[in-house]
């Protein structure tokens, strides 16, 4: 499998969601760089779950760093972080080998299990594997690193995401009752995170396949669950005329309004990089859904059992900053 992205600092993902150990490993990270395990703290806890919606599965979540750190610095070699998994429950997965889940990986994974001969097979796991949202952890400790980078490179930058919506309903004096009601019924939701990036310089990133746009969508399409990317105006700008969504320039030489949010051409405008993330609700849910059953060749009603968020969305903030770190740390 190819799980690896960069160039300029290039990252690679390995372990799964039942697996002992999973971990990132990275390269191009600058020697000398300041790094503790206990810088990873307040990133890890803010993805944690705990909060009514979210899933009952506990892991301790220590980061070790395994290689590339030298009294407390980095070495410029690769950077290696793991994590261990310890509170697996395999044996919730047995039921989806003849009924895959609707809306997961089981069956684009297995075809052959499901009968589709000639498709390409991933080796074998238990839950989503390498696919699973608790792989989303080591991104986090990546991202910590690349914020050190960016910080590094570009004193005074600040990446900040905020979840803004919940089932539809952006109203957060709202949201306990929306995932109150989606517990008590089996089901989930969905979600809509709002990312800013403020103190970049003008002029970052390339043009076409690279800019920061292709890349920072890349990265956060690469997060499970993710159902759409939008910039500035996003959508709302097909209904626009120019007058509306061109950014006019103000005396201090940056654009006065921000419906590009923050881009021109694939470069950085000198207006904050603001974007939103559309994230669907959780696919494994209680609530019977009727599907097929490839061994018996039946249509069968399917409640999945599991330890499952009910609205994972609560989750991502940290993790679509991580993203958005690790796409400009790439692009210095």
């Amino acid at each position: 499998m190819h799980n690896s992205f960069g160039s300029n600092l290039r990252i690679e993902v390995y372990g799964g969601s039942h697996d002992p150990i999973m971990g990132v490993r990275m390269d191009g990270v600058p020697a000398g760089l300041a790094l503790s395990e206990a810088d990873f703290e307040a990133d890890i806890a803010r993805r944690k779950p705990g909060a009514k919606g979210t899933t009952t599965r506990i892991e301790a979540d220590q980061p070790y760093i395994t290689e590339g750190l030298e009294q407390g610095k980095t070495t410029g070699g690769s950077l290696t972080i793991e994590f261990h998994n310890a509170n697996t429950r395999p044996g919730d997965y047995s039921q989806f080998e003849a009924v895959p889940r609707p809306g997961h990986v089981d069956y684009v994974t297995h075809p052959a299990r499901y009968g589709v001969q000639g498709a390409k097979e991933f080796p074998a796991f238990t839950g989503g594997g390498i696919f699973s949202g608790r792989v989303t952890l080591v991104i986090v400790a990546a991202g910590v690193v690349a914020k050190k980078m960016l910080a590094l490179a570009y004193p005074g930058i600040e990446i900040s995401a905020t979840l803004v919506s919940v089932g539809g309903e952006s109203d957060n004096s709202r949201w306990q009752g929306l995932i109150d009601k989606a517990v008590a019924d089996g089901d989930s939701l969905g979600g809509v995170v709002e990312c800013v990036a403020q103190g970049l310089p003008v002029g970052l990133g390339e043009p076409y396949f690279d800019s920061v746009e292709s890349v920072v969508s890349h990265l956060v399409f690469s997060i499970p669950g993710v159902r759409g990317v939008e910039f500035g105006d996003g959508f709302a700008a097909s209904a626009m005329r120019g007058s509306e969504h061109n950014d006019p320039f103000g005396p201090d030489g940056k654009p006065a309004k921000n419906g590009a949010g923050g881009v021109n051409g694939g470069l950085t405008n000198g207006a904050p990089l603001k974007f939103r993330v559309a994230f669907k609700p959780t696919a494994t849910i209680h609530k019977a859904q009727h599907t097929y059953d490839f061994s018996r060749g039946e249509m069968t009603e399917l409640s999945a059992r599991g330890r499952h968020d009910a609205c994972f969305a609560l989750r991502t903030p940290v993790i679509v900053e991580a993203m958005t770190a690790l796409a400009l740390a790439n692009l210095i």
